[in-house]
């Protein structure tokens, strides 16, 4: 796409210290990272495996992230979001372990960021960063999630939700957000609770505010899915894969390990799934 693009990658479900291809996912990433000139990362959640983190100083934050993304490019700034099991130990040291990373940046639970596609300065893209545990009402009385879930006030974030959404600013080029469980999937979970939960609530979101990407993960596989005029895109197989299938609203799904590049201009969006092998199995090319 030439200059004045900004360039990121997307991963999910990813933090298995080491385990089931996550060093040759990371492999991949990081010769990536590099031949783009990646400007950041978003990580959509289950972070850490098997059940999060207790702290700040946990271990985990060595095997599974430190000791992994080495290269240059790949220590640029991380955005992450919570994913249910990241909910099982202390959700809230990840939030914490922005204080003493510098790549880490996750400032609260949920956030947002305007940020300027370069040589485009007055051209902006929107993404909030969401928690959507707190949007599934049978995690509060789940045993495992429910501690930490009630910590949050889901209410609170519907409502910070509407506010940089509504922003009907010119510059404001793409709309995105990114949160963990998925709207619409290929895989088993499409009419699970948890998918019945945020489609309920987070479609007429995206309708009401023309909302261009959603960004997930849960699934453990690459997807791309269309519904209205929001393209989802879950990159959930970053450590672990399974099978998939096409449905409806489905336009990509592919069971194998890999990760998503995001390149984005003012006026055009390219949207690349890329194996552990480096080798590009998709592409998606939209224009404004």
């Amino acid at each position: 796409m030439g200059t004045g693009v900004l360039n990121f990658i997307a991963i999910s479900d990813w933090g298995r210290n080491g385990a089931n291809h996550q060093k040759q996912v990371a492999a991949q990433m990081r010769r990536t990272a590099t031949a783009i000139k990646s400007q950041f990362t978003i990580a959509t959640g289950d972070n850490f495996y098997p059940s999060g983190v207790i702290s700040e100083y946990d271990p985990l934050w060595r095997y599974s992230f430190e000791d992994i993304c080495t290269d240059f490019h790949l220590q640029w700034d991380w955005y992450p979001v919570l994913g249910n099991h990241d909910y099982t130990s202390n959700p809230d040291a990840q939030v914490n372990y922005s204080k003493i990373s510098r790549p880490w940046k996750m400032p609260a639970r949920y956030y947002a960021k305007l940020i300027s596609i370069p040589g485009e300065t007055a051209s902006k893209i929107l993404i909030l960063f969401i928690d959507t545990n707190p949007l599934i009402p049978e995690f509060y009385s789940n045993s495992e999630y429910g501690p930490n879930v009630k910590a949050q006030d889901s209410t609170q974030q519907k409502k910070w939700m509407e506010e940089p959404l509504s922003d009907k600013s010119a510059n404001i080029k793409w709309r995105i957000v990114a949160g963990y469980h998925t709207m619409f999937t290929g895989g088993s979970r499409n009419e699970g609770y948890d998918t019945k939960a945020i489609r309920r609530y987070m479609k007429p979101l995206f309708e009401k505010y023309s909302v261009d990407v959603y960004l997930a993960g849960h699934e453990h596989k690459l997807q791309h899915l269309e519904s209205g005029k929001t393209q989802h895109f879950i990159s959930g197989a970053a450590s672990e894969k399974t099978p998939v299938k096409l449905i409806p609203e489905s336009k990509m799904a592919a069971s194998g390990y890999g990760f998503m590049v995001f390149s984005v201009k003012s006026n055009e969006r390219l949207v690349q799934t890329v194996n552990y092998r480096g080798e590009i199995i998709y592409a998606s090319n939209i224009k404004k």
